[in-house]
């Protein structure tokens, strides 16, 4: 058997300093991001929040959806609102309709992938309830479809997109709240989605339970 070779330390440090400054680089693209969205996204996560709380102060809830890393934001975010978000406080009616997998692999099985956000939300939507349609392209089928149900069930749609807001920010109207993250890495727009989120979750409590300032 052959000997193993000794790892050089030198090239090990220069490895850990080049991947080092990757890393550097995407803290600073990602910060830089945050900073020009602030602006520009401050006022249309308030009028979402603003929605959302009418919505649960009238017995209304919030439904969730998204495929990927926006699943995990759908989930992320209703968890927030039914457990808590930085206070104790009476839980919050959402549900995010990623979490089921009977319904979503019957559905996706039986009709079609496109619908299994659709289907679920004209069963537990109803109208004055709030939908939060997350989609870093703006053009997931699956959402644009949800998108389209919400309406026709008199749902208020609240979309988190990217880029150019794609297909679904195309489709928003006057009653919808978009909030467009301009940018067209999918990682630096989801890096924006969780703080968007946060900001809602801080947004609401502040104003339901006059949260921490």
């Amino acid at each position: 058997m052959g000997q193993a070779q000794k790892a050089d330390p030198t090239e090990a440090s220069e490895s850990v300093a080049v991947l080092a400054a990757r890393v550097g680089e995407h803290f600073r693209e990602s910060a830089a991001l945050k900073q020009s969205s602030a602006q520009l996204l401050a006022e249309p996560i308030a009028r979402a929040a603003s929605r959302m709380v009418a919505t649960l102060r009238a017995g209304g809830k919030i439904l969730a959806c998204g495929n990927g890393g926006s699943a995990a934001d759908a989930q992320h975010f209703a968890a927030e609102l039914v457990n808590r978000f930085e206070i104790d406080r009476p839980p919050l009616a959402a549900l995010a309709l990623t979490t089921d997998s009977s319904a979503l692999t019957s559905i996706a099985n039986d009709f079609r992938y496109e619908d299994v956000f659709a289907k679920q939300l004209r069963a537990l939507g109803r109208r004055g309830d709030v939908l939060l349609a997350i989609s870093t392209s703006g053009n997931s089928t699956s959402v644009l479809e949800a998108a389209a149900a919400a309406r026709t069930l008199g749902l208020g749609v609240v979309a988190l997109t990217g880029r150019h807001g794609g297909k679904l920010g195309e489709r928003m109207t006057e009653q919808d709240v978009h909030i467009c993250v301009p940018h067209a890495s999918t990682a630096r727009i989801q890096e924006v989605h969780l703080l968007a989120l946060h900001c809602l979750c801080d947004a609401i409590d502040f104003q339901m339970f006059g949260a921490k300032s």
